[in-house]
C-alpha cells in the first residue's frame, strides 16, 4: 500500500508532464491569441468540469475561510498569466525553468509560515535539484531580460499558491480548491478585457491589457478545450500532491517538469539539449530520489 508520500509524489509526477504538456499547447495557442486570451478561456472550460466533478460527487468537507480560497484563486491567476506571458515570448524549456524556481520559494514559504522542519536529506535534495536548474538555465549564457523577471516573479505567485492549498487542504475538497483558482481566473481576464479600452498600459504591463478577440478557427478551439482539460487535471493532481506530502518533498519532485518540457519543446523545434542540460536534468532527478527515500 503506497504512503502518503509516496502518493504525494505521484500526483506531483503526473501533474508535472501533463504541465509540460500545457505549456507546449499554450506556445502552440499564442500563434493565434493572447496569454490572457488563453488563461481566461483554459479557466472557463475549467469551471464546468469542476461544476459537472462536484455535481457527480458531492463535497464532503465543511468549509471556512472562505478568504483563503479567494487569495488561493488570486495567487493562482497572477501565476498563471505571468508564466503564460514568458512562454509566448521566450523558448518554453527557459521559461518553465524559471518558473520551477517555486519549489525553492515552496520550501521558504512553508518554513517560515507554516513552520516545516527541513531535515539536512530536505536541504541537500533542495540544493542538488536548485543546482540542476542553474545547470539547464546557463545563467551566464542567458539573455537576462524582463521576461525572464516575470518569469521568476511567477514562480514565487506559484509557490505561494501552493503554500496557501496547505492551509486549506482539511477544510475544502480539493475539487472547490481547483474551483476556487478557475473562477478567480476566470473573472480576473473578464474585468482586464473590460478594463483595456479605457486604460493606456505601459508597454511593460500590456500583455495584461489585450484586446479581446473571440477565436474563429475551429483547430484554435480544440487546441483550448485540450488544454482546459488536461490543465484541470494538472491542476487537481497538484492540489492531491500538496494536500497529501511534505510542502518541500512534493517540491522537489515536481522539477521533473523540466525534463518533460524540454522534451515537448525540442518536437516543438527547440535545439537538443547540450550535455550540461543533461547533467542538470540528472541532478533534479537525484535530488528528487533522496528526497523522497524514507530515513
Amino acid at each position: 500500500m503506497l504512503s502518503r508520500v509516496d502518493k504525494g509524489i505521484l500526483f506531483m509526477l503526473g501533474s508535472a508532464l501533463i504541465s509540460a504538456l500545457n505549456g507546449a499547447l499554450t506556445k502552440i495557442l499564442s500563434e493565434d491569441i493572447s496569454a490572457l486570451e488563453i488563461v481566461f478561456f483554459r479557466n472557463l472550460i475549467g469551471i464546468f468540469i469542476i461544476l459537472y466533478a462536484l455535481k457527480h460527487t458531492a463535497p464532503k468537507l465543511s468549509g471556512g475561510k472562505i478568504h483563503m480560497l479567494f487569495m488561493r484563486g488570486f495567487l493562482g491567476f497572477t501565476a498563471m498569466i505571468l508564466f503564460f506571458y514568458t512562454i509566448t515570448v521566450i523558448p518554453l524549456g527557459e521559461a518553465i525553468t524559471l518558473n520551477k524556481t517555486s519549489p525553492f520559494f515552496v520550501t521558504l514559504l512553508a518554513y517560515f509560515l507554516l513552520r516545516e522542519q527541513l531535515s539536512r536529506r530536505t536541504l541537500f535534495a533542495l540544493f542538488i535539484g536548485f543546482f540542476g536548474v542553474v545547470l539547464i538555465a546557463k545563467p551566464f549564457g542567458m539573455t537576462f531580460s524582463y521576461a525572464h523577471f516575470l518569469g521568476i516573479l511567477g514562480g514565487f505567485f506559484a509557490a505561494a499558491a501552493y503554500t496557501t492549498i496547505k492551509k486549506i487542504k482539511d477544510m475544502y475538497d480539493s475539487r472547490v480548491i481547483v474551483l476556487s483558482f478557475v473562477g478567480v481566473g476566470t473573472l480576473l481576464p473578464a474585468l482586464l478585457f473590460l478594463a483595456a479600452p479605457f486604460v493606456k498600459a505601459p508597454v511593460t504591463l500590456s500583455f495584461l491589457f489585450p484586446e479581446f478577440s473571440m477565436p474563429s478557427s475551429l483547430h484554435v478551439w480544440l487546441l483550448i478545450v485540450l488544454m482546459a482539460v488536461i490543465s484541470t487535471l494538472s491542476q487537481w493532481l497538484l492540489t492531491k500532491a500538496y494536500s497529501t506530502s511534505n510542502l518541500s518533498i512534493v517540491g522537489v519532485v515536481s522539477y521533473t517538469n523540466i525534463p518533460f518540457a524540454i522534451g515537448f519543446g525540442t518536437l516543438l523545434g527547440d535545439s537538443f539539449p547540450d550535455t550540461m542540460t543533461f547533467v542538470g536534468i540528472a541532478c533534479i532527478v537525484l535530488g528528487g530520489i533522496f528526497v523522497s527515500r524514507k530515513a
